[in-house]
């Protein structure tokens, strides 16, 4: 069975990424975990890099997107280097997961017994995040119109892929998109796609300004991935 490779993009998040790396790294299969920071304006790099994980750094934010592309293409080099086995499959990861990242495994599963191109998690407790709904509904309801199947949380970016299913959705859509974007072609091209209820969480977020900023960014980056798949 191929090994599996944990992607880790990362802004701002010096207080959990460590929790995270540490518990991705005891993930059944995992051999190798790697953080992208994108332009943190905190110790998220070094904090990733004492719970053991390779890290890479950008001087200012690319957007989720770039990131995930970042660390997948790190992962690919390492496998090139190897001399044998075939390419990692890639679980990617928030980093705000923190301790409960320790749950992702049932992502795997399915992918390593060739059961499914791609996995996407269903958080079995649901956190509130102020004002997250209205995105949720537009990335849901694009993902319908563009293939008529509607997952159960379409921004949900913990997903563990095949090499192969993740070129298939290269490149990725811009930032907050890139979720509601590989979806839909994964889907087009016929791809496995099988959800996976998970006892994982995010951080809680509030109603405050820095929080509907990102929002907004948010339901921008998804209506533009829509806007190109739609047209």
């Amino acid at each position: 069975m191929p090994e599996v490779a944990v992607v880790i993009p990362a802004y701002n998040e010096a207080d959990r990424v460590g929790a995270t790396v540490a518990a991705a790294r005891a993930l059944p299969g995992v051999d190798v975990v790697v953080v992208v920071d994108d332009g943190s304006r905190d110790a998220t790099a070094a904090a990733a890099r004492e719970a053991g994980a390779r890290t890479l750094r950008y001087a200012r934010n690319h957007g989720k997107g770039m990131a995930m592309m970042v660390g997948a293409r790190e992962v690919a080099e390492l496998d090139r280097r190897r001399p044998a086995g075939g390419p990692r499959h890639l679980l990617f990861l928030d980093a705000d997961l923190g301790v409960t990242a320790a749950c992702a495994g049932p992502l795997i599963g399915p992918v390593a017994a060739g059961e499914a191109d791609m996995t996407i998690a269903v958080f079995a407790s649901r956190v509130k995040l102020a004002g997250h709904g209205f995105v949720v509904r537009l990335a849901g309801s694009g993902i319908r119109r563009a293939t008529g199947w509607t997952p159960a949380q379409p921004l949900n970016g913990q997903r563990c892929l095949t090499r192969a299913a993740f070129e298939a959705a290269c490149p990725l859509a811009r930032g907050f998109g890139v979720e509601t974007a590989m979806t839909i072609d994964l889907r087009r091209k016929g791809m496995r796609i099988v959800e996976v209820e998970v006892e994982m969480a995010h951080r809680a977020t509030g109603a405050d300004l820095p929080s509907q900023l990102h929002r907004a960014r948010q339901f921008a980056d998804v209506g533009l991935a829509l806007a190109t798949r739609l047209r």
